[in-house]
């Protein structure tokens, strides 16, 4: 089995399209689920120029948000079990589960991981999927561009590129066969 990373942008957290979206990785061989920040994450960069706390704190706040996300989504199919870690994740695909990953423990310090908003979900998944040797990560996105479009992906996205060998494949909100076709 080809092993997938999915990330499923955070804007979709509220969107019409999320039920559809979950329904459809659930029902997909070999997929590992990684969460944008969503609303949990919009709120840490609300909070900051408030606050003023600094990037570092901000970055494992997101990361914080990202296992929110995952969280919510796993409560929401049942297929979908959150992983913290290889282990857990290996274990999740095994018995036949989709791993939601929760990046917290694993990314907790990680030296090879800017603590800035340059690295948002979209790097965080490249580089688990990195990590997991997969075949390919799948952006889903509402806004389907050219990856290389300014604002598309974040800062770090084109240095976490080069460290992986897969496909990387983008997906537009109703690109739901993108699952099934390899």
């Amino acid at each position: 089995m080809r092993l997938s990373v999915v990330k499923l942008g955070g804007s979709f957290a509220t969107s019409p399209l999320l039920r559809r979206w979950l329904e459809a990785i659930a029902g997909a061989p070999g997929v590992v689920l990684v969460a944008g920040g969503g609303p949990f994450a919009d709120a840490v960069r609300a909070a900051q120029p408030v606050m003023g706390f600094d990037d570092g704190a901000a970055h494992r706040m997101a990361l914080l948000a990202m296992n929110q996300f995952a969280l919510a989504l796993a409560a929401l199919a049942p297929r979908l079990l959150p992983a913290d870690d290889v282990p857990a994740i290996e274990a999740a695909l095994a018995g036949g589960r989709v791993p939601v990953w929760c990046p917290w423990p694993m990314l907790r310090g990680e030296p090879g991981i800017a603590e800035s908003w340059d690295v948002t979900s979209d790097s965080l998944a490249l580089w688990l999927a990195a990590r997991l040797a997969a075949a390919r990560l799948v952006l889903v996105k509402h806004r389907v561009a050219a990856l290389a479009a300014p604002g598309l992906v974040d800062a770090a996205f084109a240095r976490f590129r080069a460290a992986f060998a897969g496909e990387v494949v983008l997906a537009g909100p109703e690109d739901f066969g993108v699952l099934v076709s390899r």
